[in-house]
């Protein structure tokens, strides 16, 4: 067995989780009380990476925590239509919110519920016959997200350091702000990704909103559809580990062929092909098409101009049962040869930036969902020196108000050190100039092979 744990923070986690819960259900024929629908065909398909089997005949129960400070949005999903579906337990919740401060999250609020989240995650990974690893979701702009996240990462890497710690973050939007001190949680929140977690894919509510509006046709987006898209990308990620396919990708390997480097692991996703429903008759999906698309701005989860800098690793995640290696390997091959236009790699991962999975089980789609339900699809993640442009950005706006040191006596008041600031902000800067050498080097390397 290779089970994942999923655990799901603050309100970005919370909502996020209840979208992938939904998508599961449906990709491995669970209804919503936890029921298999047709439980003779365990053989071909693996639940067992998200589902644990119930003592209660033909019933799975998700191998997940969901943890807030506050109990709103927990308790939407207690009442909501998949309650039957989770273990009560397995719903953790304080009785006051971090209120947007990472140092409530992170020193006093969550203080008090870490001990309950950690025997609830102990209890889970004992009932694992091979633990892979944890997904970690929360956004890095709130005060639970990006306080008791970087809390529980913590801890995680100290009980668990061996295995992976796959981390699903909310960055802030350029343009779009929900709170005031978004800056500083996001650069304190930062700092600890950076230490704590494998692999870290950076997501972004504006960019996805847009995708919405843009390729879906919703003239209001609203949370649930970003998260379904979210939910689509996560799904692709891990399809191999539980249906069959002609070339399989391990969790594992996502860390072995994305990141060059341990501190350079934050990662962009894009999806393709986002179609809508009124679209997809009038559209010919073909392998070589997807793949294109997936390369494009318009298709990327987080505001991020890749065109800007250099890729050092991509891995393409197919999914469909009429996709084959012949066809994958011409449309990489496509993608190769006009790397000079669009897609171009640092000089010492030119010849092998790519890792393909091809896995038969076509994409799945929700009933009043907003993609189309089509036969095949691509999930890409790429390593990228532009994703530079989020840290500079995070960077930019965190020295605006630090300067004046606004709003920091609300995080010293919390039991914070005005210390963890500068050291924090330290850190991004270096990251941020890490990500601009791998691309500079190389451009310095290409000028003197001209001369």
């Amino acid at each position: 067995m290779r089970e994942i744990i999923s655990i799901h923070i603050g309100q970005a986690g919370v909502q996020v989780g209840n979208s992938c819960w939904e998508l599961y259900c449906l990709e491995h024929g669970i209804r919503n009380d936890g029921t298999l629908k047709n439980p003779n065909s365990k053989s071909e398909v693996k639940y067992e990476t998200f589902f644990k089997e119930s003592s209660v005949g033909n019933k799975v129960v998700p191998r997940s925590v969901f943890i807030d400070l506050e109990p709103s949005v927990i308790d939407e999903v207690r009442t909501g239509h998949y309650k039957s579906l989770f273990h009560p337990e397995n719903m953790i919740t304080g009785k006051e919110d971090a209120a947007n401060n990472y140092a409530r999250g992170h020193y006093t609020v969550g203080k008090e519920l870490l001990e309950k989240s950690l025997d609830t995650i102990r209890k889970l990974t004992d009932e694992c016959e091979g633990l892979q690893g944890f997904f970690v979701f929360h956004s890095v702009g709130g005060g639970s997200g990006s306080g008791f996240g970087s809390l529980l990462l913590q801890k995680l890497s100290a009980d668990y350091g061996k295995k992976s710690k796959i981390d699903f973050c909310i960055y802030p939007s350029p343009q779009v702000s929900t709170a005031v001190v978004e800056p500083y949680n996001s650069v304190l929140s930062t700092h600890s990704l950076l230490e704590h977690t494998d692999v870290a894919f950076m997501l972004d509510n504006e960019a996805i909103y847009d995708v919405c509006k843009r390729s879906l046709n919703v003239e209001r987006p609203t949370y649930n559809n970003l998260n379904r898209l979210i939910a689509q990308v996560i799904s692709s990620l891990t399809s191999s580990l539980r249906f069959p396919g002609e070339l399989n990708v391990d969790i594992n390997e996502f860390q072995t062929n994305l990141v060059p480097f341990p501190r350079i692991h934050f990662l962009l996703s894009s999806y393709a092909p986002l179609v809508s429903k009124e679209k997809a008759e009038h559209e010919n999906v073909t392998i070589s098409a997807i793949t294109n698309a997936a390369f494009t701005n318009q298709n990327l989860l987080a505001k991020c101009d890749p065109s800007t800098g250099k890729y050092m690793s991509c891995c393409l995640l197919y999914r469909g049962a009429s996709v084959t290696p012949k066809e994958v390997q011409a449309a990489v091959a496509d993608i190769k040869a006009q790397k000079a236009k669009t897609v171009s790699f640092v000089s010492w991962s030119q010849g092998t930036g790519f890792k393909c999975g091809i896995n038969s089980s076509p994409p799945t789609t929700v009933e009043g969902g907003d993609l189309a339900a089509v036969d095949k699809a691509v999930c890409l993640l790429s390593n990228t020196t532009s994703i530079s442009q989020i840290f500079s950005r995070l960077n930019h706006k965190f020295e605006l108000m630090y300067t004046k040191r606004a709003f920091v006596h609300w995080y010293v008041g919390e039991g914070m050190e005005e210390g963890e600031f500068a050291e924090a902000r330290e850190d991004l800067l270096a990251l941020e100039q890490d990500y601009r050498t791998l691309g500079d080097e190389d451009n310095e390397e290409e000028e003197q092979e001209e001369y």
